[in-house]
């Protein structure tokens, strides 16, 4: 997680776990100086999808 402020991380989090329920993936938040289209938050995710 890519967040703009880290000021806005208490309102991440009851986002995320609301976003992904009981199954939390590991992660990792940092803070970034500038995001595309001045966005406040990016998350990156990889997945695997069965065949």
């Amino acid at each position: 997680v890519f967040l703009k402020d880290m000021a806005d991380f208490p309102t991440l989090n009851p986002l995320y776990a609301a976003a992904f329920g009981d199954h939390k993936p590991a992660r990792s938040t940092i803070q970034v100086a500038k995001l595309p289209l001045d966005s406040l938050v990016e998350i990156e995710i990889v997945a695997e999808y069965p065949a």
